[in-house]
């Protein structure tokens, strides 16, 4: 199984009155991740872009365990929790800057049309990323 390590400096902005990071960051931080995995893969998005197919969010799912804060760096653990062809689910770890698990979590992602927003098989559409996928899974 592939995990892609992404380092994320903690801003001032991205924190609450507490010095604390706000709940809303980490799925960006989540989004930060995912991209660098998937250019680790070789491959990037504006290029699926090109060809009016995007990505969205269908599903986060995402839990709190121990706070991130201001000054620290943090480190977006991410991989590749499940494929089928069509639907992909990355799981995330966000490691605070004394290495400790501050949250994890998950988003579900299936490849549409741009102006429809009807599935497109990434097996189909994108064999390259499929296989790539696959692989990065451990599943060949």
């Amino acid at each position: 199984m592939k995990v892609v390590e992404t380092d994320i400096k903690v801003r001032y902005q991205e924190t609450d009155q507490m010095g604390v990071v706000y709940h809303a960051n980490y799925l960006v931080w989540f989004e930060i991740g995912r991209t660098a995995f998937f250019e680790e893969l070789g491959f990037q998005y504006h290029e699926m872009e090109k060809e009016e197919i995007v990505a969205p969010v269908l599903d986060a799912d995402i839990q709190f365990k121990t706070p991130v804060r201001y000054g620290e760096k943090a480190i977006v653990r991410t991989w590749i929790h499940e494929y089928d062809g069509l639907k992909v689910v990355y799981a995330y770890e966000i490691l605070n800057g004394s290495g400790e698990i501050s949250v994890t979590g998950k988003t579900t992602h299936v490849c549409v049309k741009k102006d429809t927003f009807k599935p497109v098989s990434t097996r189909k559409k994108f064999p390259d990323l499929h296989q790539a996928y696959l692989e990065a899974k451990g599943d060949e």
